[in-house]
């Protein structure tokens, strides 16, 4: 059996597919250090530049106080103090309940196949994210994916398919973490209340960034009260860790009796929930941050003639496609060589032939940063 699985890993080397890890030994804002190099990072959904966490005093008052780990999950003794005052603080922001799960991924595993089962059907725009995608397969539910942002090809198949089930939920995310774009959640509010579904968005990369108080594309479009499952994160913007679903009471309360990702999961130590709060009460004051964060996307975007207009200059993730393997491997070396970290994406991250850069930004750069990186891909002949 081993031998089998090197030659398996010989194909993914072959294909310029094999993964490997990088040690970081440092970070110093928008910079880090790695192999004795200081680079630029562009690969951290730092977008506020808020991952410094919390006071040095308030962390060692918290261990004091609740010691290093949760202990259990939250269904046994792991619910600790920090949990209720950061769910209470969400409900006050986004106007609904909230619950936290201890990541991104359990959280998408745990809303989809907590709330769907074998009489229901999800309508899934075909880029999702990998744990949306894990969900689904773990929810039993049947499936369709509609091909990306084509909202028209979405009603048909729910025209067609969406009477024969108990539950339908259409499940897109706001801003899709490869590509920087998003779809047009005003038509797909639209469709939700045509067909009777529930909408379900997956907000990872609009916390913090878009909305006049950060809370996501949802907020920045005024449909917040429209979402009737929203997915947050703490670990990109927020610069903590962690997820949380806004939605229903009735939802919320079958999730935790259902939701096996969070019924079965050791809680977040408090430090951790604590420095959740904390990235996002100061997150909601960061409106300064937010409008240089996009004007850094809006001005990166048209220097490198990828410009696509409107809002989705704003987004500050600008991919970069390359299109085969080794090629962007070789121009993210090369990169890595002038002072950027930039690891190319690959397959099956993204669809064959779109291997890319995956440039993300931070309130923390500045433009005096990024030019430098306008002419080295230039010299690539990557922009």
């Amino acid at each position: 059996m081993l031998e089998d699985i090197r030659r398996e890993l010989a194909g993914l080397e072959d294909k310029g597919r094999l993964r490997t890890l990088r040690t970081i030994s440092e970070r110093r804002g928008p910079f880090v250090e790695i192999e004795g190099r200081r680079l630029l990072n562009l690969a951290s959904n730092d977008y506020l530049g808020l991952s410094v966490g919390l006071e040095p005093d308030k962390i060692l008052e918290i261990l004091r106080e609740f010691g290093t780990g949760a202990g259990a999950s939250r269904l046994l003794s792991g619910n600790h103090l920090y949990y209720e005052i950061l769910e209470e603080t969400l409900r006050s922001l986004y106007g609904r309940p909230a619950l936290v799960f201890a990541s991104g991924y359990l959280a998408n595993l745990g809303v989809l196949s907590g709330l769907l089962g074998r009489r229901d059907v999800v309508f899934a725009d075909k880029l999702i994210h990998a744990s949306l995608i894990d969900g689904l397969r773990l929810s039993g539910a049947t499936f369709y994916r509609y091909p990306h942002l084509n909202l028209e090809l979405l009603e048909d198949l729910l025209k067609e398919h969406r009477s024969r089930f108990r539950r339908a939920v259409i499940l897109t995310e706001s801003v899709f973490s490869m590509d920087g774009d998003f779809p047009d959640l005003r038509t797909l509010v639209a469709l939700k209340k045509r067909y009777e579904a529930f909408l379900m968005v997956d907000e990872a990369h609009a916390v913090g960034v878009f909305g006049k108080r950060g809370l996501g594309l949802s907020e920045e479009e005024g449909l917040l009260e429209e979402i009737d499952v929203l997915i947050g994160t703490f670990g990109k913007a927020l610069g903590s860790y962690g997820a949380f679903v806004v939605t229903h009471e009735e939802i919320r309360r079958l999730l935790i009796s259902r939701a096996r990702s969070f019924i079965f999961t050791t809680a977040l130590p408090p430090v951790v929930v604590a420095a959740s709060l904390s990235g996002l009460r100061r997150a909601v004051d960061m409106e300064r941050e937010r409008r240089k964060l996009r004007e850094l996307s809006r001005k990166l975007r048209r220097e490198l003639r990828l410009s696509r207009g409107g809002l989705q200059d704003e987004v500050p993730i600008v991919p970069v496609i390359i299109g085969e393997d080794r090629k962007a491997l070789e121009v993210s070396k090369r990169l890595f060589e002038a002072g950027f970290f930039a690891p190319a994406i690959r397959p099956p991250t993204v669809p064959e032939g779109t291997a890319r850069l995956r440039l993300s930004l931070s309130a923390s750069m500045d433009w005096s940063h990024l030019e430098p990186l306008i002419g080295t891909l230039r010299s690539l002949a990557c922009a």
